[in-house]
């Protein structure tokens, strides 16, 4: 659904941000896509929605070329950016004048996206808070129902609750002809949401790994002797122990830490990037 071939970009007078970056992302699962300040998640991001274009290479979207944002690429992609920017009236006239942007667009789901985020669609966007702003455009978002749901940090501005919140209601949208990709800094936001994990760093995707593939291959573990792992690939300290990263060598069962593994990768990119076959 969205194919990249030997992208490179950079900003006018700047530093190249993706280099030869090369990458297929199918329909049916949440993709989680982590990086580094800096690293051109974002750009990246901005490239699939056609709202920049490569300096190098190629980008097909649901059989699109983004850049040509014809009216069925642009109904079919959704950007959910991190600052959401709001105008003075009430969701109810919000709703009015942009879903019909989006034919597919469903409003008994928006309504019940802020019946769970606990908003009335009565309210006025400049008068509630910024986290309840957030909400709306994340539910808005959902209903559009777009084959290609991309969201920019959407937990930034959440308190706990809302946060809750939000990954009850991800989890249970995913259509089978749907793709969405979550960026976010706040990698714990995003454990037991997502099905496959993209890691942006060097200016390339140092990793594209199913969930599932990545606890087969690697035990995360908390241990309050370190004598009781062999040869551990990343090691972090606290109250209760250690917690590790370690090769699967005994086909253990353990669930992912997507804040531990995220570590991991960027610390010891030698030693854990070549168990998925990466150079």
């Amino acid at each position: 659904m969205i194919r990249i071939q030997n992208l490179t970009f950079a900003y006018q007078n700047r530093e190249t941000v993706l280099e030869n970056l090369s990458l297929e992302i199918k329909p049916g699962h949440i993709y989680g896509l982590l990086g580094p300040n800096g690293a051109g998640k974002s750009s990246l991001l901005y490239q699939i929605c056609g709202l920049i274009f490569p300096k190098i290479g190629s980008i097909e979207v649901i059989g699109e070329i983004p850049s040509k944002r014809t009216p069925s690429f642009l109904q079919s992609v959704y950007l959910l950016p991190e600052e959401v920017d709001t105008p003075n009236i009430s969701i109810k006239s919000y709703l009015k004048i942009n879903k019909l942007f989006y034919p597919s667009f469903d409003l008994d789901l928006f309504n019940q996206l802020l019946a769970e985020f606990e908003i009335s669609e009565t309210a006025n966007l400049s008068e509630v808070s910024y986290g309840q702003k957030k909400k709306v455009m994340i539910a808005f978002a959902i209903a559009t129902q777009a084959k290609i749901l991309i969201m920019d940090e959407p937990t930034n501005g959440l308190d706990i609750p809302s946060k809750r919140q939000f990954r009850k209601v991800m989890a249970g949208i995913l259509q089978d002809d749907q793709t969405i990709i979550i960026s976010t800094h706040q990698v714990r936001d995003l454990d037991q949401l997502i099905d496959y994990v993209l890691i942006l760093d060097d200016k390339k995707i140092l990793l594209h790994e199913s969930i599932d593939t990545i606890t087969e291959k690697l035990v995360f573990k908390q241990v309050m002797n370190l004598d009781l792992i062999s040869k551990p690939f990343y090691v972090e300290g606290g109250l209760k122990g250690y917690v590790v990263v370690a090769a699967n060598e005994e086909q253990e069962h353990s669930k992912l830490d997507m804040e531990l593994f995220f570590n991991a990768v960027l610390s010891e990119k030698n030693q854990i990037l070549p168990i998925f076959n990466h150079q």
